[in-house]
């Protein structure tokens, strides 16, 4: 199965990319990074190009650079995503659009593009990334929480126009131990007891979603730490 992954160099979609080897298939990374190994050090064995998902028109010719020199994609994994933190009033107007920008309309552009080739696939599949906060509203993080919410809302309904053609499933991600949390503020942060997710165990159940048969779909996967709230 060959996985296009984007946010493949770090964090949930390092471990997507993981998973998809471990599993025999073959990720194949967008990410504004170069992809490494498990101990920092480059890893030049993975397919992948560098690209800024704010950027339409480099996310497009990144998937159709990968896809092409693989041979056709089977599947979908927009795990990208980046947040900035703060009241409204408080955000740069320029980071809080990037937010919308890398998260919600890169998902899109992403897919868009990925589409000629999924349609080609035996059992093509797409997994877009949310999050519990794409379900529950949270102060001082408007652009996020409109990010994500979209992302639910994009995926509920591109699985409606694809139905029995490829399938969808809404990933809603909770609280992981990333360095998502990394160069915030301290009030931004998980505290010292926070009960966090290995982005491995995530991984696991986007495995679990490419691999079901056809005409089978799992269309929403809530993924979260067991004391983690995901609805309001």
């Amino acid at each position: 199965m060959k996985v296009l992954i984007t946010g493949g160099a770090s964090g949930l979609g390092a471990a997507i990319a993981r998973r998809v080897a471990d599993d025999g298939g073959t990720p194949l990374i967008v990410d504004r990074h170069p992809p490494k190994n498990e101990d920092g050090t480059h890893n030049g064995d993975i397919p992948h190009m560098q690209a800024d998902l704010a950027d339409r028109q480099t996310a497009e010719r990144a998937v159709h650079g990968l896809a092409r020199e693989a041979g056709g994609l089977d599947a979908v994994v927009t795990a990208a995503g980046i947040d900035s933190c703060g009241r409204l009033g408080d955000v740069p107007a320029e980071d809080w659009d990037r937010v919308v920008q890398v998260n919600l309309l890169g998902t899109a552009a992403v897919v868009r593009a990925a589409l000629p080739y999924l349609e080609h696939a035996p059992n093509g599949r797409i997994v877009t990334c949310a999050s519990t906060l794409g379900l529950r509203a949270l102060s001082d993080a408007t652009a996020y929480c409109a990010s994500k919410f979209g992302v639910v809302g994009f995926s509920r309904a591109l699985a409606a126009e694809l139905a029995g053609h490829i399938g969808v499933t809404t990933l809603v991600p909770g609280g992981m131990d990333t360095a998502f949390f990394d160069g915030r503020d301290e009030q931004y942060r998980p505290g010292p007891d926070a009960r966090l997710n290995k982005p491995s165990d995530v991984a696991a159940a986007v495995a679990f979603a490419l691999s079901q048969p056809p005409g089978c779909e799992v269309r929403e996967l809530v993924v979260c730490p067991s004391t983690e709230p995901s609805w309001p």
